[in-house]
């Protein structure tokens, strides 16, 4: 498998996000033929010494977990990305540092996503809760369902709430962390954290000096000390496509951002495609809801972004979740990775069809896609009307928002 292309993150905090919202949003650069899926649990209590069934390992579970909603590559337990009941937002980008990561069998960054999701009721909090682990048990493991080869990476976060965000970079059990609460920042596949480190792990600066990385009387660079000397990814496209908007950064403009392939921020290449995208909306004015738009489909410039809401009672959408093969899936017999099952929602075969047509058929493909962007224009326009009604919405109403729009979005294609 080609080298995997850069994947981004991005947040904007008011004043250069609008109406005070923060916002966020997410590419998922994966293997083409990956199937992403976009899953809800509810919170839920559990007895003690129970163990959770991460992708390779088994922990020990906690007393409650948070209800969350994330987009994850179907044959994983983990997340790429997604939104807790807090309005706590998380995505996670696979880096190569100066330390290969292991291969050995440990929690991967995407399991770290969807524990610090579960377990941080702040964008802080999931932080604490994803570095604890990684002291306790290691990252580590294949990052793609490919027996062919294991492919293992280090992992860097973007964790972000309605106040602040934090950028959180990992070598094995080591990481450094930066907060911010201001303007704009993206992350991609490279080590960006430099001299100001808000948090660090206590050994950092002792593990780099005894691994011959650092002096110890020059200033401390994480980036510099940890990066690879190869480490030439560009991922300033990212960043230059935030940086240059001037004027104040919506959901459409994040949306327009991710969808943008000239940059280089939208994937589609021979190997690596962007599987998925999320864009959330965070307002700091606690009295409205956090709203999160997932296409749970590839290629967002041709996929329709699909609001969700937190409340009481989600209803849950089989037909954005993949086949379950339980105990027979090749992903958790081993040796793994044996064969690959079809792991194609609903959405996503209908979704396929709509691709095709695109690409094939230049007329067709202009209507259509015309009419997939009035579809998500009614959507955007509806939660626009959310957030600035005095009024939290009625539960009855959004419970089954994102089932809707799943629902009228695959009778359309059909």
């Amino acid at each position: 498998m080609a080298g995997a292309p850069p994947s981004y993150c991005f947040v904007a905090f008011p004043p250069r996000a609008k109406d005070g919202l923060v916002v966020f949003g997410k590419n998922s650069a994966r293997p083409r033929d990956e199937v992403q899926e976009v899953v809800y649990f509810s919170a839920a209590d559990h007895e003690p010494e129970s163990k959770v069934e991460c992708t390779y390992i088994s922990i020990d579970q906690v007393p409650r977990t948070h209800a969350i909603v994330i987009s994850r590559p179907a044959w994983l337990w983990g997340a790429e990305m997604g939104a807790n009941e807090h309005g706590v937002c998380i995505a996670n980008e696979a880096v190569n540092t100066r330390e290969p990561a292991a291969e050995t069998e440990a929690l991967l960054g995407m399991d770290l996503v969807r524990l610090g999701l579960e377990r941080g009721a702040t964008a802080k909090e999931a932080l604490d809760v994803i570095v604890s682990l990684l002291e306790e048990h290691g990252q580590g493991g294949n990052y793609y369902e490919d027996a062919n080869s294991c492919h293992s990476f280090q992992s860097a976060y973007l964790l972000v709430d309605r106040e602040e965000a934090w950028v959180l970079e990992t070598v094995g059990k080591y990481w450094a962390a930066e907060k911010i609460t201001e303007g704009v920042k993206c992350i991609c596949n490279q080590l960006s954290l430099t001299t100001k480190m808000d948090a660090e792990h206590p050994e950092l600066r002792t593990y780099a000096q005894s691994q011959g990385w650092w002096t110890g009387e020059d200033e401390f660079n994480f980036s510099q000390i940890f990066s690879p000397a190869d480490d030439h990814l560009d991922c300033c496209a990212g960043k230059d496509s935030l940086e240059k908007q001037e004027e104040s950064i919506t959901v459409q403009t994040m949306i327009d951002i991710l969808r943008d392939k000239a940059s280089g921020v939208c994937i589609d290449s021979e190997s690596f495609l962007t599987t998925a995208s999320i864009v959330s909306v965070l307002p700091q004015n606690r009295s409205s809801p956090c709203i999160h738009y997932f296409t749970g489909t590839p290629d967002p410039s041709r996929s329709i972004f699909k609001p969700f809401i937190f409340v009481d009672d989600v209803k849950l959408v089989p037909k954005a979740q993949s086949p379950c093969f339980g105990d027979d899936d090749p992903a958790k017999k081993e040796p793994r990775f044996q064969e690959k099952p079809d792991r194609r929602h609903e959405l996503y075969k209908a979704h396929e069809w709509a691709r095709a047509v695109i690409e094939s058929d230049q007329e067709q493909g202009r209507v259509l896609r015309k009419t997939m962007l009035e579809l998500e224009k009614q959507g955007l326009e509806a939660m626009e009307e959310i957030l600035s009604s005095p009024e939290p919405p009625d539960p009855a109403e959004v419970g089954d928002l994102f089932y809707d729009c799943v629902d009228t979005e695959i009778k359309f294609f059909k």
